[in-house]
């Protein structure tokens, strides 16, 4: 079994606008079944796709599937199959030795910015930059899934 260990925190926009980065990339990402207890998605960025399966959280631990397909695949189960979709702008920002996956959520999710960091146990220690903001790990209007159902612009 592969977990997925994350915590989440929401971006000071001032702070993150001054914050030296690389170009970020357009991630297309549509859910075939969003349900509290998992959900199914299909990423596309550039030219590589994914099929991902995430499980029910479980504090910020939650079993995780991911696989490259296709991208023509891709495309097609997101045009055919996809019930809601967000599109993102992703940065990965290196700091302290640690990724930083910075997300700047673009349509109805516009001006929403999340970061997210991986770890590798629950109770791993991190420094964590000047551009955080604030900690949203386990609420979940901010899970990516619900975001592509109950968007940013609703709130």
């Amino acid at each position: 079994m592969k977990y997925e260990i994350e915590r989440k925190f929401l971006v000071h926009k001032d702070k993150w606008s001054k914050a030296e980065k690389q170009e970020g990339k357009i991630i297309r990402q549509g859910y075939i079944l969003t349900d509290p207890r998992k959900n199914i998605r299909i990423r596309v960025s550039g030219d590589n796709a994914f099929l991902t399966i995430k499980g029910l959280m479980s504090g910020i631990k939650r079993l995780e599937y991911e696989y490259e397909i296709p991208l023509p695949d891709a495309n097609d189960l997101l045009d055919e199959f996809s019930e809601s979709e967000i599109t993102k702008i992703r940065y990965d920002i290196f700091y302290d030795n640690r990724k930083w996956e910075v997300d700047e959520f673009l349509d109805d999710n516009l001006g929403l910015i999340i970061a997210e960091l991986e770890l590798s146990s629950e109770d791993e220690k991190f420094d964590i930059p000047d551009w955080i903001d604030k900690e949203v790990t386990g609420e979940v209007k901010y899970y990516n899934s619900n975001l592509s159902v109950n968007p940013f612009k609703n709130w």
